[in-house]
């Protein structure tokens, strides 16, 4: 259980060699030593890395469970490894795809996969999350949402799509776990400099992950159930969800 400062024994990580699910794991742990489970397929090559990555970090122990966002049969049998160890103080949804934004509104298969990975692994794995967290009757689940989700432009409405279904359950998902002492914060960064992300040119609020960390740690503290990363983007999205299309169609977003 989180103590009175914040402090998880015991964090779950589902995207595991996720650069902005990582930091805000080292932000945690900044606070004090805890076990981390990384979710990830065992064949990525950038899991070594992110066990290390954890080890340098204070983690106690480092464990690893195969996990494949699309395989959503498999998704039960990882939640009941990943609290077969005890409980799960701090849950961490973090996978995700963005992709080439023009090609998958042509591409239907890689449209689809993106919808598979974004949103239906994502309610795959977020029931199962809220059950087991709701038996032990305690635990954090924090759900890495994107200010796409919040008005789906054309810039990018594939990506986004999938955003405002997967920030919509998790916000819900809260409110039914409301009474039962599991909270669930959701997380709307705009675009965050990670490996993700290499490459493209900062849009307007660009953040660091070591700011996404510091935010959701602080929401955390403050039981808040949604946040946005750069704090701007609440303002901007609001205007824009009231702008005429006729105008936004004529904004380079």
């Amino acid at each position: 259980m989180l103590n009175a400062v914040g402090h998880a024994q015991s964090i779950l990580l589902l995207g595991g060699t996720s650069d902005m699910g990582l930091a805000i794991v080292e932000e945690f742990l900044s606070r004090g030593s805890a076990t981390v489970t990384l979710a990830a397929r065992k064949n990525s090559k950038d899991l070594p890395a992110a066990i290390d990555r954890m080890e340098k970090a204070g983690a106690s122990e480092v464990r690893t469970i195969d996990f494949d966002a699309l395989d959503t049969e498999s998704h039960k049998a990882v939640i009941d490894e990943a609290f077969s160890h005890g409980d799960i103080d701090l849950a961490i949804v973090a996978f995700g795809i963005l992709g080439d934004q023009e090609e998958l509104w042509q591409n239907q298969e890689k449209a689809v996969q993106a919808a598979e990975i974004n949103y239906t692994g994502s309610v795959s794995v977020g029931v199962l999350l809220g059950q087991a967290l709701k038996k032990q009757g305690h635990g954090q689940i924090v759900a890495i949402s994107s200010v796409a989700g919040e008005v789906v432009r054309r810039s990018n409405f594939v990506y986004g799509s999938t955003k405002a279904g997967f920030d919509g359950f998790y916000r819900q998902l809260g409110e039914a776990l409301r009474d039962s002492g599991v909270r669930v914060l959701v997380v709307r960064p705009g675009q965050v400099r990670t490996q993700m992300t290499e490459g493209l040119d900062d849009a307007p609020l660009t953040v660091n992950k070591e700011d996404v960390a510091a935010a959701v740690a602080k929401a955390v503290d403050d039981n808040k159930s949604v946040i946005w990363v750069h704090p701007l983007f609440r303002y901007v999205m609001m205007a824009l969800a009231h702008t005429p299309a006729a105008i936004l169609r004529k904004l380079p977003i």
